[in-house]
């Protein structure tokens, strides 16, 4: 049997062996200091999101840091300034007395019909139009409090400050278009007549049969589809969407060609070479202007506009609805459904034509006579 190895081991030694024994004991955490350390990072990382979503305060026009105060406004009775411009005959010796609602990423500048209508259609019909910036626009107050409903009330203020009379009518362009529906369901008794000029359409309006509506939703983007998407179902999501680097935001906001059809970019050049005033529209920022129409456009209305009755029963007046079957950015046939559910609209549907239509020649000029009736 062999012999055991003796092993002298020093003194010293032995204390620095009971020294590194003690250290590897004592490195312990300290009991649910890894659940602590989680639930900071777990903090940080929410105020981090919740700073994300939170949209810059709007630089309201003639505050300290706001934008200068250029347009005609009148006071509403929230205290909010509305924002206005004038077209055509002298108010007071007009026939005709239209109110213009612009559409998205606009302002009362981009009033289609007033800058294209011929001076012989004004002079020969003493046609007025005016035209106004929507709320966080140009230069109108936004309106954090903004409805379907306030905007139909705010242009019912706008004509009475200026004397428009006890019935006007009313012009709007796509997200101005879908404004229309609004005036006709709380203002039908101010209005003499309306067009919508390819109204922008909600996908989640209640009355749509789920096929059109797929196919319809189908026919966009997939970028927009999310857009869409984020502000109905996550409206307090939308800001972030539309400025965060990640994913492809609107396509309308980032103003791509790709929505738009061979007409579109024929009319293009022209469009762009008058648009002098770009920065204009979104001086007070851009939430209270392009995120709150979306918001409210896609958003869960109080009403469908196929629910609506006819708003002149005794044919007092009249509702047009003009379309292009080539549009890119609001698919038609959703826009025929409407028609067909609503026998009382005057169904326009112009072949070839894209979003854009309304900037063609002579459009204007057509549109107008037959909204007056003459």
């Amino acid at each position: 049997m062999a012999a055991g190895v003796n092993r002298k081991i020093s003194a010293a030694s032995a204390r620095a062996h009971t020294r590194r024994a003690k250290q590897n004991a004592s490195f312990k955490l300290p009991s649910g200091i890894c659940t602590k350390i989680l639930l900071v990072l777990f903090a940080g990382i929410l105020a981090w999101a919740y700073q994300a979503i939170q949209p810059p305060i709007p630089k309201t026009c003639g505050s300290p840091d706001g934008p200068l105060v250029t347009a005609s406004r009148i006071k509403l009775k929230d205290g909010r300034y509305l924002a206005y411009k004038e077209h055509g005959v002298p108010r007071d010796a007009a026939k005709y007395k239209i109110v213009y609602v612009h559409g998205f990423d606009s302002c009362r500048h981009d009033a289609v019909v007033a800058n294209t209508l011929s001076p012989e259609i004004v002079e020969a019909l003493r046609v007025y139009i005016v035209s106004f910036d929507r709320p966080g626009y140009g230069e109108s107050d936004p309106n954090p409090k903004r409805t379907v409903q306030s905007l139909p009330l705010d242009i019912e203020e706008l004509a009475d400050q200026l004397r428009l009379g006890s019935k006007f009518y009313v012009i709007g362009f796509s997200m101005g278009g879908q404004v229309i529906w609004s005036c006709l369901k709380y203002i039908p008794h101010r209005l003499a007549g309306a067009a919508l000029l390819a109204p922008v359409v909600n996908y989640w309006w209640p009355g749509f049969p789920t096929n059109l509506v797929t196919e319809a939703y189908q026919q966009q983007l997939p970028q927009d589809h999310w857009a869409v998407r984020v502000s109905h179902y996550a409206p307090w999501l939308t800001y972030w969407w539309n400025t965060q680097k990640w994913f492809p935001s609107s396509s309308v906001v980032a103003h791509s060609t790709d929505i738009l059809n061979s007409e579109d970019k024929k009319l293009l050049p022209k469009i762009v070479s008058t648009r002098n005033y770009t920065a204009v529209v979104r001086q007070q920022g851009e939430y209270e202007s392009l995120h709150r129409d979306l918001m409210i456009g896609f958003g869960t209305w109080e009403f469908s506009p196929m629910d609506l009755d006819n708003p002149f029963p005794n044919n007092e007046g009249s509702v047009y609805m003009w379309h292009g079957d080539e549009d890119k950015i609001v698919p038609v046939i959703l826009q025929r459904y409407i028609a067909q559910q609503l026998p009382w609209i005057h169904y326009y549907e112009l072949p070839g034509a894209g979003h854009m239509f309304p900037h063609a020649p002579g459009m204007s000029d057509n549109i107008v006579k037959v909204l007056v009736g003459e």
